[in-house]
């Protein structure tokens, strides 16, 4: 829900929009998606190979000679046997206020921070939507008021971030899920005020040459929750979301060296609690680097190399399954008329035997239609891995998207 401020603001944009009507242009895309599950599930419930349709459409205008606009994105998908996962949410409704040296932005929106291949540790603004993906790329939308500085020294956004989104859980019979599930109809916040707390943000970003990089800052409810043990209405042994009040500092640099990528993520965070539940300060980082060989073979394709360290000081206690891991992959890019591009990775757990090695291609077809196919496979994962639960949940997933 939009707070009064953001509302006001939002609103006060579209009586602009409507003092000053321009005809809008609307894009998007509609698709089909088949995930196909190789292995029985680890419970019973849960059902095998799956079905779903998505669509999300994109409408956008702007008017006082392109420095104020408007733009709205919404989402929807049906799942052929998850009921968490056929849901709907607004990714963007957002009014834009742009001057020489700042903008003004109010409504829902989505905001990307972070330079890293494997995970994105200082992006903290939105909350992902996890039953779209298990990589957390996706996210939901968030209501919020953004005001960017942009000077000589820099950009600096501050954020009021009323309204907070829960994150979102497979069900019960869906599969890349817990064990158990979780219930999000017992959810507890450490704040009084719930999903109702307004967060604050900020982020400063400028380079240096060949150095990009930017500093943040957090200070509300965090995206990430806990977990507490507990039973359902139907007695059934279920984890119950815990969402407690953090501050996170974070910082992300990259370099481009002729051919190379260097980049960095690192954050603290204080107030968030361990898997047992400890309150405690922590840090996190991720480093690595990607090579680039430029038209291999003499022909038009680039062939990338990429490696990144993941590291989290909480060890086995953190309530991530990459506290101390490598990530090792390739990306090939044919820079052909069809866009095609491979990107084939894996995480290796140092600490045990514990791998997870992932797939993303994708490849558009005349001017309208794109092909992606995407998997998973969950190798030896460890009985003590965050990874656990969806240790038979391997997948390939086809989905083709038409465009407009």
């Amino acid at each position: 829900m939009l707070s009064r401020i953001s509302l006001l603001m939002l609103s006060a944009g579209l009586l602009s929009l409507t003092g000053h009507a321009h005809a809008g242009e609307w894009s998007g895309y509609v698709s089909s998606e088949v995930r196909v599950f190789p292995n029985s599930p680890v419970d019973p419930r849960q059902d095998g190979n799956n079905l779903s349709f998505s669509a999300q459409p994109e409408y956008y205008t702007d008017w006082d000679n392109g420095q104020q606009s408007f733009t709205f994105v919404p989402f929807a998908r049906w799942d052929e046997h998850d009921d968490e996962r056929s849901h709907a949410d607004i990714r963007e409704l957002t009014w834009l206020k742009a001057a020489d040296n700042w903008e003004l932005r109010a409504g829902i929106r989505k905001v990307f921070w972070g330079v890293t291949e494997s995970q994105h540790l200082v992006d903290i603004i939105n909350q992902t939507d996890l039953v779209e993906a298990t990589d957390g790329e996706e996210k939901l939308g968030q209501p919020m008021v953004n005001l960017a500085l942009i000077r000589d020294w820099g950009t600096l956004d501050l954020f009021i971030l009323p309204g907070f989104r829960e994150r979102t859980f497979p069900g019960a019979e869906g599969r890349l899920r817990f064990s158990p599930p979780v219930d999000t109809d017992q959810v507890i916040y450490e704040s009084d005020d719930k999903d109702k707390h307004i967060d604050y943000a900020a982020r400063w970003a400028h380079y240096l040459g060949d150095w990009d990089f930017g500093l943040s800052y957090f200070k509300g409810t965090s995206r990430d929750p806990g977990f507490s043990p507990g039973i359902d209405k139907q007695g059934q042994p279920v984890l119950i979301p815990l969402y407690p009040l953090i501050e996170q500092w974070g910082l992300d640099v990259q370099a481009t060296l002729g051919d190379w990528l260097w980049k960095f993520e690192a954050i603290n965070r204080i107030g968030q609690a361990d898997r047992a539940g400890n309150k405690r300060d922590y840090i996190a980082l991720t480093a690595g680097l990607e090579y680039t060989f430029v038209g291999i073979a003499d022909s038009s394709a680039d062939l990338g190399v990429i490696s990144e360290v993941l590291y989290d000081d909480r060890g086995d206690d953190a309530l991530t399954p990459f506290a101390d891991d490598l990530m090792l992959g390739t990306r090939l890019t044919l820079n052909d008329e069809q866009s095609t591009e491979f990107l084939l990775g894996m995480i290796i757990d140092t600490r045990d035997s514990t791998r997870l090695l992932t797939l993303e291609s994708s490849r558009r077809i005349g001017e309208d239609w794109k092909i992606s196919l995407e998997g998973q496979a969950f190798i030896n994962v460890s009985n003590s891995d965050l990874l656990f639960g969806i240790r038979r949940d391997s997948y390939v997933q086809l989905e083709a998207a038409r465009y407009f």
